[in-house]
């Protein structure tokens, strides 16, 4: 496939799926960008639906970076258990809040190089944060980008910096942001990991992974 091919393949994909879902936003509930960069933070290995349970009484709790310095590792751990990977989580969170609060005042930057250089915030994390809270153009890469694009033909990797790269190449800046979530949610509702729905997919006939084909 072309480059000019590729590119003219990937928005007719992207355009099917954004009037499919055209009401597509973050699984994660959040208000502020500190709030996302949390949710998101404890999203890793964890259900978005479970991260919700636990942000709702968290950020209720939690306003502020300074607040979760305030507190033992033992009390955030154990707000945070049912997330999985707790220890972990909390120790990222208390390293992020402390250099927030010292080097940023306090406030989540709106820049990709800077959110990366936190603890436990990779480039999907950086992503979410500056395409959702800020509207910076990012392509975020989690299990459902990364299963779509490889089935659909947009890449054969499991790298998630190359997908991104990828997708980034094939599509238009204002594409970005929702990209993921066009995948994410026809991932969710009809291309499963295990046994997709080709039969009720509305790209099943371009897609060169259609099972109904073989």
């Amino acid at each position: 496939m072309t480059s000019d091919s590729g590119k003219s393949f990937a928005l007719k994909i992207f355009n099917i799926l954004s009037k499919e879902y055209p009401n597509v936003k973050p699984a994660l509930n959040y208000k502020t960008p500190f709030e996302l960069l949390i949710a998101t933070i404890l999203s890793a290995q964890c259900t978005d639906e479970r991260v919700n349970v636990v942000t709702e009484k968290l950020f209720q709790k939690y306003k502020k970076p300074k607040d979760y310095l305030k507190v033992p590792n033992t009390e955030l751990e154990k707000d945070i258990f049912s997330t999985g990977f707790y220890k972990q989580k909390a120790k990222s969170i208390k390293s992020i809040c402390k250099i927030l609060v010292e080097k940023y005042n306090g406030v989540v930057p709106n820049d990709f190089e800077e959110l990366v250089k936190l603890p436990g915030v990779g480039r999907k994390t950086a992503s979410v944060v500056i395409g959702n809270a800020f509207g910076i153009p990012a392509i975020a890469v989690d299990t459902h980008v990364k299963r779509l694009s490889n089935r659909l033909g947009f890449i054969n990797s499991n790298d998630t910096v190359k997908i991104e790269f990828r997708l980034e190449e094939l599509l238009p800046e204002n594409y970005w942001i929702n990209s993921s979530h066009w995948l994410a949610a026809h991932g969710r509702k009809i291309c499963f990991a295990r046994n997709p729905k080709c039969e009720s997919c509305i790209i099943s006939k371009l897609c060169p992974s259609n099972k109904l084909k073989q």
